[in-house]
């Protein structure tokens, strides 16, 4: 099983590229990956079987309730299956920058079966309050 863990400093390029930890690539192995919208202020990242499962299970959710049907467009509708290059960038889409609030320094930290990727300043306020 994959395990992402830790919590990294990275910052946004121009192009609206964030290099991928090593340790966070390390954990994917694969070049291609799924991203989509957190359910906090973030993005959440997935590698390609761990997507898989996560889309099976979120299609077992009944679309015969108004909470399954929202659930699927939720999680489906901000998908967006995206690549590293060479240099373990991956390029943000831009609705899930808009999303996310990410800016220019983002923190991109393991959280078990995924990745997340966050504005610092969001993370700072959203750890505060756990505090």
């Amino acid at each position: 099983m994959k395990l992402f863990l830790g919590e990294y400093n990275h910052t946004l390029d121009e192009r609206g590229r964030v290099t991928l930890p090593r340790k966070i690539r390390q954990e994917l192995g694969e070049e291609k990956m799924v991203l989509t919208r957190g359910f906090d202020t973030c993005i959440f990242g997935y590698d390609m079987a761990a997507w898989e499962k996560e889309a099976t299970k979120q299609l077992e959710t009944s679309v015969t309730t108004d909470e399954g049907r929202a659930l699927r467009r939720y999680v489906f509708s901000a998908a967006e299956k995206v690549e590293t290059d060479k240099l373990g960038r991956v390029i943000l889409p831009t609705h899930l920058k808009e999303y996310a609030k990410v800016m220019s320094e983002v923190k991109v930290i393991g959280a078990g079966d995924h990745f997340e990727i966050w504005d610092s300043k969001q993370w700072d306020e959203f750890t505060k309050g756990k505090k």
